[in-house]
Parts: structure tokens; sequence; C-alpha cells
């Protein structure tokens, strides 16, 4: 029996940044491309309609590589990566579990 979808609450180290998303974990990744091989995040993917950026798109920094597509967002202040719009499915975004 699988779990239930539940909100969960999000922020970067400093706090600039504060999302929420609603999941119920389907499935945990390790992404293996150059950017998250350094940064080791563990990730969740939610469909964008479960995902809220509550506070903080004024201090968010994108930064995209490769082919352009994906959409990563890190803090101006404090360097944490919380999520990014992934390449392959743009509806989606990729959180970093680590910031719940």
């Amino acid at each position: 029996m699988g779990r239930a979808m539940q909100t969960y609450a999000g922020t970067c180290h400093c706090g600039a940044v504060r999302f929420e998303i609603d999941t119920d974990f389907p499935e945990l990744t390790t992404c293996d491309c150059s950017l998250c091989v350094r940064r080791n995040a563990l990730m969740v993917k939610v469909h964008e309609r479960a995902f809220r950026l509550l506070d903080g798109a004024q201090a968010l920094a994108e930064y995209r590589f490769h082919t352009q597509t994906a959409r990563h967002f890190f803090c101006r202040v404090c360097g944490i990566y919380p999520f990014h719009r992934k390449r392959v499915t743009p509806d989606h975004f990729g959180v970093n579990v680590f910031c719940l």
C-alpha cells in the first residue's frame, strides 16, 4: 500500500526561498548529469500543479547548461539548490528532498 499524498514545506538554508510540494514520494532519484553528480542531491519529481513557490522568487538565481532546457534554481543568498524545472518533463519540478 502506497503513502498518502501529503504537503511538505521546503526552504533553502537561509530561509529566503520557501516552497511547498504535494507528494507521496513515488520515486526518489539521484541524477547522473555532471551538475547533479557534483551536488549529490536526492530528488523527488512533482508535477507543476503540486509545487508552490511561497516566497523568495527574487532570491533565486537560474543556471542552465548543455541543452539549455532544464532550469536549475539556487538561492542567491546561501547558494542552496532547492529545485529545478526538468528537461525531459518540463511540466515537472525535481525537488531536493534534503530541503524539505
